[in-house]
């Protein structure tokens, strides 16, 4: 399995001043739809911030992001370490497959792969 990026993700209450916080820090914005907005790097793209107000499929916003490769096998690998799943694995309607898993000190990781 390949690691493509990894991102934070930073939940808010104030999506348009955080926006213009991370813009006047040079970054860009590559993805915005209204509950989630991702800023990048413009000469280094994987370079990313993710902004959420809430999500839109699950009950939980996750505090980080591992895109990969094989969404498939990141699941398999941790339902057979006994990781707890917080979001099933799905294909979500904006075009990446996803789930979300528990690490040891509670974070909410969310593994995605685009299709």
């Amino acid at each position: 399995m390949v690691v493509r990026r990894v991102v934070p993700d930073i939940r808010t209450t104030a999506m348009a001043e955080s926006r213009a916080f991370y813009v006047r820090l040079g970054l860009v914005e590559v993805m915005d739809l209204g509950w989630v907005v991702t800023l990048a790097s413009p000469t280094h793209p994987t370079a990313q911030v993710t902004l959420s107000t809430a999500d839109a499929t699950a009950d939980v916003v996750p505090d980080l992001t591992i895109e990969v490769d094989d969404v498939d096998a990141a699941h398999d690998a941790m339902v057979a370490a006994g990781a707890t799943i917080r979001h099933t694995l799905r294909d979500e309607e904006w075009g990446v497959r996803r789930f979300f898993v528990e690490d040891p000190s509670g974070r909410v990781v969310n593994v995605v792969a685009h299709r």
